[in-house]
């Protein structure tokens, strides 16, 4: 299940007894997905995605290229397409004349004879794909778009063909189709879908510079791979180093050409050393002011490394700090706001019943700032760089919240954006994999689009939070509320993203009691967000099918989906929530 050896599971669960027996209990009382549940979150989880080589019988590969005049078929290097491939990109073009460009899902096996590794892709994703180029590795275009996109370049490759179309008719001409459409045999993959390397001390890196200031592209340093090898879909590539950079090299070209067609003649893109790329979007001068809203009651011990971290650890130089205090009646804690209110801390009084959605509700009334940041207070911050990444997203138009990559106590990922669906409502993504690991397709490194992120740190520019109406205190005051505003600000039109750049830790639930009268309470906000956005939990855009829905997300594949006939799903595409009810 983890990286854990099976002595290392036995000696944790030696190490923590009375849990140790909770998850035998579930087991033999017939909880096998709640045992499963509560062994990674003991010990972790990684990937576990490797299929039987038997499965490439069920994908025969196409013998003869289909007659189909209104297609052209860009197919990386070694894939080859799989029978009727063809014929459903074509039915699926004819069927929606706004569809101009198509891709589906991928089987890779490094070693014939070997194990099976899936590529699994999510709705079309324009911020993802500048940071990773997981495109393909077979994109299908009408022929008169292609030519009409290409024009004389007959060697345009996917990722410039997929940024003209997007250009031309619309990231919504773009759509995925959740199905095998291609398959490659003794790829140069080795560990795709293994673990991930341990992390090695970083180089120096490009650096993100703000109007005379320094902020580093990242927060923190990022995991860097074995030398000689590279990060893969899943887990790490064996790669040959001049060619990789001459790759990357053609690679940032293309999207700085794309930059500058598109009027974006000022966005910068920093090389990671891990083949990452960074999109620094400009920022205004002079730099906004940043209201940073905290909540709490009582709980000086959270409170005030918190606080510290926000002030000793955020190298945004224009910034205010509001604590929305619910009553807190300590002497400690009472003696500790009239420092902090000697400091410049703004104490706002929110009394009565805890109210998460309504206490940051009513310190962002006062704020002060053009951008809000909300913040748990059992989060702390250890690198300086991690706003100045989150706002640069948030100040986008077309972007709303943005979260970040938060890390539990023991060091793993806590979260990495929300996944709706999972977890029979919604989950946190790669939550419990080890903190050094780089996800699937690189999603903990990459800036990508997801359907909402959690409020222990979400940025949001305030008047996008006010436009919705910020959180709905009525029906989501404790629970869901983060994921209720997030999806009404895409319903708004706007993105919603998650900057694994930016990187703190969190110390989930220190500062919550259960009770009755919070289980009745959790009940009816479960309810609630079942009636209000029911439709969108059947399938995460952004998640593939075939992933396991109720383990941590990217974890293990769906039981008999890759047993099911072949062909795809409905075309899947990138857009906003519908609106609430």
């Amino acid at each position: 299940m983890a990286r854990v050896s099976p002595p290392g599971i036995v000696a944790t669960l030696a190490r923590h007894p009375r849990r140790a027996l909770d998850i035998l209990w579930a087991r033999l009382t017939g909880r096998r997905l709640r045992a499963r549940q509560r062994l990674a979150a003991l010990v972790g989880i990684d990937h576990q995605l490797a299929l039987p080589a038997a499965i490439l019988d069920r994908f025969p590969i196409e013998r003869e290229a289909a007659d189909e005049p209104d297609l052209h078929v860009l197919t990386a290097p070694g894939h080859a397409l799989v029978a009727g491939a063809r014929r459903t990109f074509a039915d699926a073009f004819a069927a929606d004349p706004s569809l101009h460009a198509l891709y589906g899902d991928a089987l890779i096996q490094p070693t014939p004879g070997g194990p099976v590794f899936p590529l699994l892709r999510p709705a079309f994703d324009a911020d993802y794909l500048m940071a990773v180029d997981w495109l393909g590795p077979v994109l299908a275009l009408r022929r008169t778009s292609f030519l009409q996109i290409a024009g004389a370049d007959a060697e345009i490759s996917a990722l410039e063909a997929v940024l003209r179309i997007a250009e031309r008719y619309g990231v919504g001409a773009i759509g995925h189709l959740p199905g095998i459409a291609s398959v490659q045999i003794g790829a140069d993959v080795g560990g795709a879908g293994g673990r991930s390397p341990a992390r090695v001390p970083s180089p120096v890196r490009e650096r993100d510079r703000v109007r005379g200031q320094v902020f580093p592209a990242r927060s923190h340093p990022p995991p860097q791979p074995s030398p000689g090898r590279e990060r893969g879909p899943v887990g790490e590539v064996e790669t040959s180093s001049p060619q990789k950079e001459h790759s990357l090299d053609r690679r940032l070209a293309i999207l700085r050409r794309h930059l500058d067609r598109t009027g974006r003649a000022e966005t910068e893109l920093a090389r990671e050393p891990d083949g990452i790329v960074v999109v620094l979007h400009p920022l205004p001068d002079p730099l906004p002011l940043v209201s940073v809203i905290v909540p709490t009651r009582d709980r000086v011990d959270l409170l005030r490394p918190c606080l510290e971290s926000l002030r000793t650890q955020t190298g945004w130089p224009n910034l205010e700090i509001l604590v929305a205090d619910n009553d807190s009646g300590a002497p400690e804690t009472r003696a500790y706001f009239r420092i902090l209110e000697g400091e410049g801390v703004r104490i706002v009084d929110c009394p009565g019943p805890f109210d998460f959605a309504g206490m940051n509700n009513a310190a962002a009334a006062l704020a002060q700032g053009a951008v809000l940041a909300f913040v748990n207070n059992d989060v702390e911050a250890f690198a300086p760089g991690w706003l100045g990444r989150m706002v640069r997203e948030a100040l986008r138009p077309e972007v709303g919240a943005v979260g970040a990559k938060l890390l539990d106590g023991a060091g793993r990922i806590q979260h990495g954006g929300i996944v709706l669906g999972t977890g029979g409502l919604a989950t946190h993504a790669h939550r419990h994999f080890p903190g050094d690991a780089p996800g699937y397709g690189m999603r903990l490194q990459a800036t990508h689009a997801v359907s909402a992120v959690t409020a222990a740190c979400l940025v949001v520019e305030a008047r996008k939070f006010r436009a919705v109406g910020g959180f709905d205190a009525e029906h989501f005051p404790v629970d869901f509320n983060d994921v209720d505003l997030c999806l009404r600000l895409n319903a708004a039109g706007h993105r919603t993203l998650v900057a694994p750049g930016a990187v703190l830790h969190h110390h989930e639930g220190a500062s919550r009691k259960r009770s009755q009268e919070a289980e009745s309470r959790h009940a009816r906000e479960v309810a609630a967000f079942q009636m209000r956005w029911g439709p969108l939990l059947a399938q995460d855009p952004h998640y593939h099918p075939a992933f396991d829905p109720n383990l941590s997300t990217h974890a293990r594949l769906r039981a008999g989906w890759f047993d099911q006939p072949t062909g795809p799903g409905a075309v899947r595409r990138s857009g906003p929530s519908r609106s609430p009810t």
